[in-house]
Protein backbone atom coordinates (compact mmCIF):
# COMPACT_ATOMS: atom_id res chain seq x y z
CA UNK A 1 0.00 0.00 0.00
CA UNK A 2 1.31 3.13 -0.80
CA UNK A 3 1.58 6.47 1.58
CA UNK A 4 0.39 8.51 -1.21
CA UNK A 5 -0.94 7.91 -4.53
CA UNK A 6 -3.27 10.16 -7.26
CA UNK A 7 -6.37 8.90 -8.22
CA UNK A 8 -7.60 9.95 -11.91
CA UNK A 9 -11.78 8.52 -12.46
CA UNK A 10 -11.91 8.98 -16.39
CA UNK A 11 -13.46 7.25 -19.35
CA UNK A 12 -13.20 6.99 -23.19
CA UNK A 13 -14.73 10.78 -24.05
CA UNK A 14 -11.79 12.47 -21.57
CA UNK A 15 -8.52 10.27 -22.90
CA UNK A 16 -7.48 13.25 -24.65
CA UNK A 17 -7.29 15.50 -21.71
CA UNK A 18 -6.00 12.36 -19.58
CA UNK A 19 -3.52 11.52 -21.90
CA UNK A 20 -2.16 15.58 -21.62
CA UNK A 21 -2.55 15.31 -18.06
CA UNK A 22 -0.67 12.43 -17.63
CA UNK A 23 2.36 13.91 -19.97
CA UNK A 24 2.47 16.26 -17.29
CA UNK A 25 2.29 13.90 -14.83
CA UNK A 26 5.02 12.31 -15.59
CA UNK A 27 7.18 15.26 -16.51
CA UNK A 28 6.58 16.82 -12.74
CA UNK A 29 6.36 13.48 -10.72
CA UNK A 30 9.97 14.24 -8.87
CA UNK A 31 9.34 11.25 -6.32
CA UNK A 32 7.59 8.84 -8.74
CA UNK A 33 3.96 8.78 -6.96
CA UNK A 34 2.08 6.54 -8.11
CA UNK A 35 -1.21 7.44 -10.13
CA UNK A 36 -4.20 4.83 -10.36
CA UNK A 37 -6.44 5.63 -13.25
CA UNK A 38 -10.36 3.71 -12.90
CA UNK A 39 -12.20 3.46 -16.19
CA UNK A 40 -14.64 1.17 -17.27
CA UNK A 41 -14.19 -2.30 -18.08
CA UNK A 42 -14.51 -1.53 -21.95
CA UNK A 43 -12.21 1.57 -21.98
CA UNK A 44 -9.18 -0.59 -20.67
CA UNK A 45 -7.37 -1.26 -24.01
CA UNK A 46 -7.75 2.52 -24.67
CA UNK A 47 -6.08 4.20 -21.54
CA UNK A 48 -3.47 1.06 -21.83
CA UNK A 49 -2.09 3.85 -24.74
CA UNK A 50 -0.89 6.02 -21.64
CA UNK A 51 0.35 3.43 -19.11
CA UNK A 52 3.47 3.90 -17.52
CA UNK A 53 6.26 2.48 -14.51
CA UNK A 54 4.10 4.87 -11.72
CA UNK A 55 0.90 4.36 -13.61
CA UNK A 56 -1.58 1.65 -13.10
CA UNK A 57 -4.93 1.03 -14.65
CA UNK A 58 -7.91 -0.14 -13.21
CA UNK A 59 -11.12 -1.39 -14.04
CA UNK A 60 -14.13 0.44 -12.43
CA UNK A 61 -16.26 -3.03 -12.39
CA UNK A 62 -13.56 -3.79 -9.15
CA UNK A 63 -16.19 -1.41 -7.48
CA UNK A 64 -19.50 -2.02 -9.10
CA UNK A 65 -21.03 -3.21 -6.45
CA UNK A 66 -21.40 0.44 -5.78
CA UNK A 67 -22.40 1.67 -9.05
CA UNK A 68 -25.71 2.76 -10.08
CA UNK A 69 -27.27 2.59 -13.44
CA UNK A 70 -30.02 5.05 -13.36
CA UNK A 71 -29.97 8.93 -12.41
CA UNK A 72 -29.45 10.02 -8.69
CA UNK A 73 -31.49 12.73 -7.44
CA UNK A 74 -31.71 13.93 -11.28
CA UNK A 75 -28.11 13.42 -11.83
CA UNK A 76 -26.99 11.44 -15.04
CA UNK A 77 -25.49 7.94 -13.51
CA UNK A 78 -22.16 9.03 -14.83
CA UNK A 79 -21.49 11.44 -12.97
CA UNK A 80 -22.84 9.96 -9.85
CA UNK A 81 -20.67 7.05 -10.33
CA UNK A 82 -17.34 8.99 -10.54
CA UNK A 83 -17.89 10.13 -7.54
CA UNK A 84 -18.83 6.82 -5.87
CA UNK A 85 -15.76 5.31 -7.06
CA UNK A 86 -13.58 8.55 -5.75
CA UNK A 87 -15.27 7.85 -2.20
CA UNK A 88 -14.94 4.32 -2.42
CA UNK A 89 -11.17 4.08 -3.78
CA UNK A 90 -9.77 3.29 -0.02
CA UNK A 91 -11.39 -0.10 0.10
CA UNK A 92 -9.08 -1.49 -2.81
CA UNK A 93 -6.32 -1.16 -0.13
CA UNK A 94 -4.07 0.50 -2.84
CA UNK A 95 -2.59 3.67 -1.11
CA UNK A 96 -3.57 5.37 2.72
CA UNK A 97 -4.00 8.73 1.10
CA UNK A 98 -4.90 9.54 -2.45
CA UNK A 99 -5.16 12.99 -4.07
CA UNK A 100 -8.42 13.27 -6.49
CA UNK A 101 -6.90 14.65 -9.71
CA UNK A 102 -8.86 15.77 -12.83
CA UNK A 103 -8.63 14.96 -16.36
CA UNK A 104 -8.45 18.25 -16.95
CA UNK A 105 -5.79 19.66 -14.37
CA UNK A 106 -2.45 20.42 -15.71
CA UNK A 107 0.58 20.07 -13.84
CA UNK A 108 3.12 23.52 -14.11
CA UNK A 109 5.90 22.75 -11.99
CA UNK A 110 7.61 19.92 -9.80
CA UNK A 111 5.80 17.94 -6.93
CA UNK A 112 6.91 15.81 -4.29
CA UNK A 113 4.99 14.07 -1.55
CA UNK A 114 5.32 17.39 1.21
CA UNK A 115 3.09 19.22 -0.99
CA UNK A 116 0.60 16.86 -0.22
CA UNK A 117 1.38 15.44 3.15
CA UNK A 118 1.51 17.05 6.24
CA UNK A 119 4.14 14.30 7.80
CA UNK A 120 4.64 10.67 7.37
CA UNK A 121 0.95 9.80 8.02
CA UNK A 122 -1.09 13.38 8.02
CA UNK A 123 -2.87 14.36 4.92
CA UNK A 124 -3.22 17.77 4.10
CA UNK A 125 -6.76 18.81 4.17
CA UNK A 126 -7.85 21.94 1.56
CA UNK A 127 -10.85 24.28 3.12
CA UNK A 128 -11.57 27.38 1.91
CA UNK A 129 -14.66 29.73 1.97
CA UNK A 130 -14.71 30.24 -1.28
CA UNK A 131 -15.53 34.22 -0.76
CA UNK A 132 -14.20 35.51 -3.75
CA UNK A 133 -16.63 33.29 -5.58
CA UNK A 134 -19.65 33.88 -3.39
CA UNK A 135 -19.09 37.74 -4.49
CA UNK A 136 -19.02 36.56 -8.17
CA UNK A 137 -22.37 37.78 -9.28
CA UNK A 138 -22.26 35.04 -12.37
CA UNK A 139 -21.05 31.79 -9.88
CA UNK A 140 -23.30 32.98 -6.99
CA UNK A 141 -26.68 32.87 -9.60
CA UNK A 142 -25.34 29.76 -11.67
CA UNK A 143 -23.87 27.82 -8.60
CA UNK A 144 -23.39 29.35 -5.31
CA UNK A 145 -26.85 29.27 -4.27
CA UNK A 146 -27.92 25.96 -4.86
CA UNK A 147 -24.70 25.03 -3.69
CA UNK A 148 -24.89 26.35 -0.24
CA UNK A 149 -28.17 25.15 0.00
CA UNK A 150 -26.64 20.82 0.08
CA UNK A 151 -23.64 21.73 1.72
CA UNK A 152 -25.45 22.95 4.48
CA UNK A 153 -27.64 20.20 4.40
CA UNK A 154 -24.64 18.18 4.81
CA UNK A 155 -23.31 19.96 7.50
CA UNK A 156 -26.86 19.30 9.19
CA UNK A 157 -26.56 15.47 9.22
CA UNK A 158 -23.38 15.20 10.08
CA UNK A 159 -24.10 17.49 12.84
CA UNK A 160 -21.59 20.05 12.03
CA UNK A 161 -22.44 23.27 13.68
CA UNK A 162 -20.30 26.17 11.85
CA UNK A 163 -21.56 29.10 10.51
CA UNK A 164 -18.22 28.86 7.77
CA UNK A 165 -18.46 26.71 5.26
CA UNK A 166 -15.32 25.27 4.84
CA UNK A 167 -14.85 22.67 2.05
CA UNK A 168 -13.72 22.71 -1.73
CA UNK A 169 -14.24 22.06 -4.54
CA UNK A 170 -12.26 19.01 -5.49
CA UNK A 171 -8.56 18.15 -5.42
CA UNK A 172 -8.68 16.94 -1.94
CA UNK A 173 -6.16 14.62 -0.67
CA UNK A 174 -8.49 11.98 0.74
CA UNK A 175 -7.50 10.16 3.93
CA UNK A 176 -8.43 6.05 3.87
CA UNK A 177 -8.79 6.25 7.53
CA UNK A 178 -11.45 9.00 7.03
CA UNK A 179 -13.14 7.55 4.61
CA UNK A 180 -13.80 4.08 6.17
CA UNK A 181 -15.08 6.24 9.35
CA UNK A 182 -17.48 7.83 7.30
CA UNK A 183 -18.91 4.45 5.87
CA UNK A 184 -18.43 2.88 9.15
CA UNK A 185 -19.31 5.21 11.69
CA UNK A 186 -21.90 7.30 9.75
CA UNK A 187 -23.15 5.66 6.79
CA UNK A 188 -23.52 1.79 8.52
CA UNK A 189 -25.86 3.57 11.07
CA UNK A 190 -28.30 4.53 8.78
CA UNK A 191 -28.01 1.65 6.47
CA UNK A 192 -26.88 3.97 3.40
CA UNK A 193 -25.10 3.01 0.60
CA UNK A 194 -22.50 5.45 -1.16
CA UNK A 195 -26.12 5.69 -3.31
CA UNK A 196 -27.90 7.35 -0.47
CA UNK A 197 -25.21 9.40 0.63
CA UNK A 198 -24.90 10.70 -2.92
CA UNK A 199 -28.42 11.21 -2.84
CA UNK A 200 -28.82 13.28 -0.16
CA UNK A 201 -26.80 16.01 -1.21
CA UNK A 202 -23.97 14.62 -4.58
CA UNK A 203 -20.94 16.88 -3.42
CA UNK A 204 -18.71 14.40 -2.35
CA UNK A 205 -15.21 16.36 -1.57
CA UNK A 206 -17.79 18.25 1.26
CA UNK A 207 -18.82 14.69 2.60
CA UNK A 208 -15.36 14.06 3.21
CA UNK A 209 -14.28 17.33 4.39
CA UNK A 210 -17.47 17.41 7.07
CA UNK A 211 -17.09 14.57 8.11
CA UNK A 212 -13.68 15.11 8.82
CA UNK A 213 -14.12 18.52 10.54
CA UNK A 214 -17.45 16.75 12.45
CA UNK A 215 -15.38 13.54 13.88
CA UNK A 216 -11.62 14.70 13.51
CA UNK A 217 -10.79 10.96 12.55
CA UNK A 218 -7.38 12.79 12.21
CA UNK A 219 -5.52 15.71 12.36
CA UNK A 220 -7.11 18.55 10.42
CA UNK A 221 -3.44 20.06 8.77
CA UNK A 222 -5.28 22.89 6.71
CA UNK A 223 -4.26 24.23 3.41
CA UNK A 224 -5.44 26.92 0.73
CA UNK A 225 -6.16 24.83 -3.13
CA UNK A 226 -2.51 23.19 -4.68
CA UNK A 227 -4.83 23.26 -7.70
CA UNK A 228 -5.71 26.70 -9.66
CA UNK A 229 -9.16 26.22 -11.23
CA UNK A 230 -10.60 28.66 -13.90
CA UNK A 231 -14.79 27.48 -12.71
CA UNK A 232 -15.98 29.92 -16.25
CA UNK A 233 -14.23 31.33 -19.26
CA UNK A 234 -14.58 35.02 -17.13
CA UNK A 235 -12.09 33.76 -14.59
CA UNK A 236 -9.70 32.36 -17.48
CA UNK A 237 -10.44 35.89 -19.30
CA UNK A 238 -9.08 37.80 -15.89
CA UNK A 239 -5.92 36.20 -16.01
CA UNK A 240 -5.23 36.39 -19.49
CA UNK A 241 -6.00 39.97 -19.80
CA UNK A 242 -3.68 40.80 -16.56
CA UNK A 243 -0.78 38.78 -18.09
CA UNK A 244 -0.76 36.00 -15.26
CA UNK A 245 1.32 33.22 -17.16
CA UNK A 246 1.53 29.41 -16.34
CA UNK A 247 5.27 30.09 -14.68
CA UNK A 248 3.13 33.00 -12.31
CA UNK A 249 0.74 30.57 -11.40
CA UNK A 250 3.22 27.65 -11.02
CA UNK A 251 4.03 29.93 -7.74
CA UNK A 252 1.15 29.16 -5.98
CA UNK A 253 -0.16 26.06 -7.24
CA UNK A 254 1.62 22.53 -8.83
CA UNK A 255 -1.71 22.64 -11.28
CA UNK A 256 -4.15 24.22 -13.47
CA UNK A 257 -8.02 23.40 -14.56
CA UNK A 258 -9.65 25.30 -17.77
CA UNK A 259 -12.98 24.00 -16.50
CA UNK A 260 -14.09 21.25 -18.74
CA UNK A 261 -17.70 22.13 -18.10
CA UNK A 262 -17.10 25.70 -20.00
CA UNK A 263 -14.32 24.80 -22.14
CA UNK A 264 -14.91 21.50 -24.19
CA UNK A 265 -17.22 23.54 -26.35
CA UNK A 266 -13.63 25.40 -27.78
CA UNK A 267 -12.02 22.15 -27.91
CA UNK A 268 -8.54 21.20 -25.63
CA UNK A 269 -7.47 24.42 -24.20
CA UNK A 270 -3.98 24.91 -23.36
CA UNK A 271 -3.43 26.93 -20.05
CA UNK A 272 -0.14 28.01 -21.33
CA UNK A 273 -1.79 29.86 -24.40
CA UNK A 274 -0.85 33.53 -24.96
CA UNK A 275 -3.45 36.59 -24.12
CA UNK A 276 -4.10 36.60 -27.43
CA UNK A 277 -5.70 33.47 -28.18
CA UNK A 278 -7.59 33.66 -24.98
CA UNK A 279 -8.82 36.94 -25.66
CA UNK A 280 -9.74 35.75 -29.26
CA UNK A 281 -11.57 33.00 -28.13
CA UNK A 282 -14.08 34.75 -25.33
CA UNK A 283 -14.25 37.64 -26.87
CA UNK A 284 -17.36 38.82 -29.05
CA UNK A 285 -16.71 40.81 -32.44
CA UNK A 286 -18.36 43.69 -31.36
CA UNK A 287 -16.86 43.50 -27.97
CA UNK A 288 -13.34 43.19 -29.66
CA UNK A 289 -14.61 46.66 -32.10
CA UNK A 290 -15.95 48.46 -29.07
CA UNK A 291 -12.61 47.78 -27.34
CA UNK A 292 -10.73 48.89 -30.27
CA UNK A 293 -12.67 51.97 -30.53
CA UNK A 294 -12.76 52.74 -26.97
CA UNK A 295 -8.93 52.62 -27.04
CA UNK A 296 -8.45 54.78 -29.91
CA UNK A 297 -10.44 57.29 -28.66
CA UNK A 298 -8.39 57.30 -24.85
CA UNK A 299 -5.63 57.82 -27.16
CA UNK A 300 -6.73 60.88 -28.97
CA UNK A 301 -7.49 62.58 -25.88
CA UNK A 302 -4.92 61.63 -23.50
CA UNK A 303 -3.45 64.51 -21.59
CA UNK A 304 0.11 65.52 -22.11
CA UNK A 305 2.62 68.08 -20.46
CA UNK A 306 1.27 70.83 -20.04
CA UNK A 307 -2.66 70.24 -19.80
CA UNK A 308 -2.84 69.74 -23.64
CA UNK A 309 -4.20 66.74 -25.55
CA UNK A 310 -2.65 65.34 -28.26
CA UNK A 311 -3.96 65.73 -31.29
Amino acid sequence: MSRLAFLLKSHAPDFDHAQRMVESFNEFNRENIPLFIVVPKGDLGIFAAINGPNIEIRSESELGQYLVDEPVAGIRPGYINQEILKLAFWELGLADNYFCVDSDAVFVRPFIHEDFMFDETTPYTVLVEDNELKVEPRYYSEHWKGRETHLRHIQDLVGLNDRRLLTCHGHQVFSSQVLKSLKDDFMAPRGWSYRDLLAEAPYEFTWYNMWLQKAKVIPIEQREPLVKTFHHEGQHLEYALRGITTADIARGYVAVVVNSNFSRSWGEIDAAETPAQTLARYATWSTLVATLRAKVGAAVTRPVEGGRTTP
